[in-house]
């Protein structure tokens, strides 16, 4: 079974150094901005450099990604999949892990599945429940059943017993269980080759773009190595983006953005939230885990471990799209925005789990690739938790200091506040592709909303700044600081709500 490394010394130490970088880069720059506040200046403005550069990389990049998303999605998949001989071999396999979601939010999940281009004839559904919510599941699933069992070759529901011990209250222990529970059936009755099963993981509320299994079956069987890899989509939060608040709206496309970007960048990419990859990977890894709160990603690292390196992620540029975070009220609303950031900001628990392996495999994977790795997570994570406290808060307590020195009159001092400016002028330039793009993955308008929403949904991006602080920054230092004392955190499962 799928597990971290033993607990010791060395692996606690290793779970301390990213809180710590975090809270030393804070605490080092107010001690700064008093003891040497035109130091702390000039580090300000090269930080702040950095970032306009980092912005001018993120607008190329989101760029394309863009073009390659609206070619993904006029392509025709069936017709070239249908190409490639013995394409028919190829089964879809689904697993569906739910806690307690309404039938509403399952029926919009299926009803999507049932417009896929790809045979349904060749798709295998996994409903997997927990027994903590038996009445709840079996009431629910056997409405599913019910009206959608028929359209599949097969659909399989399990239940994930509750208590069992050394397992955490979580996604992964459910899907865990769930893909041993499937893996008999596979071998027992079913007899399908390992290599021709795909695996799709999917978060309950996920609906899937129609040519998504078309896409993904072509992408397979023409990957030079299919098994050794997993297969990343275009993620987007915008089943109920228009009903959603603000706030909810600002952090929901920041997470699309940073998402699709990537998917050019794969040397960068981790699995995350819904995506695919083959069983016979899946298998070979003993499943998901079943102790950590980031199994979605943890996936891929068991994969990476596994195969000493030879396992990669493979970019589709078609879409899944998932719910925003969406309450009955405006304060359950931000309440659970910050949990499902902070559940996310938890993905620094693969920090002490990677390092852990690349010293026991410092022969096996080339230290390249061991330091890209570990570099693209570490800088990822603190970027996330230090970037906009410094550009937005304490870069300004150097400024407001030196005031009251004698070094006030200093030509730096006097022009810092006009380098800043014109600085963060430029990095605007980022707010507005932001602002244009989310109205271009918008789902058609409700005809509930007024055409005055878009206006709306333009202007909201005033609000980055306070966004990325309250629903970014903020969560995910508590993730590192938890994690940093060892108060580790729970799986939490975001409600769903339909309107």
């Amino acid at each position: 079974m799928a597990t971290n490394p033993p607990k010791s010394k060395y692996y606690r130490f290793l779970e301390v150094i990213p809180g710590s970088l975090i809270w030393a880069t804070f605490i080092g720059a107010i001690v700064l901005s008093f003891i040497k506040p035109i130091w702390a200046i000039y580090f300000i403005i090269a930080f702040d450099l950095y970032w306009v550069f980092r912005v001018s990389y993120f607008i190329f990049y989101i760029a394309f990604a863009w073009r390659k998303y609206r070619k993904a999605i006029k392509y025709d998949w069936v017709a070239a999949v249908k190409k490639i001989p013995d394409w028919e071999k190829i089964y879809h396999l689904v697993f569906l892990p739910t806690y307690g979601e309404p039938f509403e939010v399952l029926d919009t999940t299926f009803k999507n599945l049932i417009n896929a281009t790809y045979p349904l004839d060749k798709v295998i559904i996994v409903l997997a429940g927990e027994e903590r919510v038996k009445e709840q599941f079996e009431k629910v699933s056997k409405q599913i059943k019910q009206k959608y069992g028929d359209k599949f070759y097969k659909f399989v529901i399990t239940l994930h017993p509750d208590g069992v011990e050394g397992e955490m209250k979580a996604k992964g222990a459910n899907a865990a269980y769930a893909g041993r529970e499937v893996k008999k059936l596979i071998d027992n009755k079913w007899k399908i080759p390992y290599e021709n099963i795909i695996v799709s993981y999917f978060d309950i509320d996920t609906v899937v773009h129609p040519k998504y299994f078309a896409c993904l079956a072509y992408k397979y069987l023409t990957h030079p190595n299919p098994t050794r890899t997993s297969y990343q989509p275009a993620v987007l939060y915008s089943n109920n983006i228009w009903d959603a608040p603000i706030a909810t709206r600002v952090t929901a496309f920041g997470t699309v953005f940073w998402l699709l970007s990537d998917l050019l960048r794969p040397e960068r990419l981790f699995t995350f939230s819904s995506h695919s990859m083959s069983w016979k990977a899946l298998v070979d890894v003993d499943f998901w885990q079943h102790d950590i709160v980031t199994d979605d990603s943890r996936i891929f690292l068991q994969g990476f471990m596994k195969y000493n390196g030879d396992y990669s992620v493979t970019p589709i540029h078609i879409p899944v799209s998932m719910d925003a975070v969406l309450a009955d009220s405006y304060w359950d609303n931000f309440k659970n925005l910050y949990k499902q950031q902070r559940r996310w900001g938890y993905g620094v628990e693969h920090f002490p789990y990677m390092v852990w392996h690349f010293k026991h495999k410092k022969d096996k994977i080339p230290f390249a690739k061991r330091f890209k790795y570990l570099f693209n997570i570490t800088e990822g994570m603190y970027s996330w938790v230090t970037a906009p406290i410094l550009i937005f808060i304490l870069g300004r307590l150097p400024l407001w200091w030196v005031q009251y020195q004698p070094e006030s009159s200093n030509v730096l001092v006097q022009n810092a506040p006009f380098v800043l400016e014109w600085l963060m002028t430029i990095a605007m330039a980022g707010i507005l592709v932001s602002a244009i793009l989310s109205i271009l993955l918008l789902p058609p308008r409700p005809k509930t909303h007024s055409r005055f929403k878009y206006l709306v949904m333009l202007l909201q991006w005033i609000l980055l700044p306070i966004t990325l602080i309250v629903f970014g920054s903020i969560p995910a230092a508590e993730a590192q600081t938890r994690l940093m004392f060892g108060k580790y955190l729970g799986f939490f499962v975001t409600p769903k709500v339909r309107k």
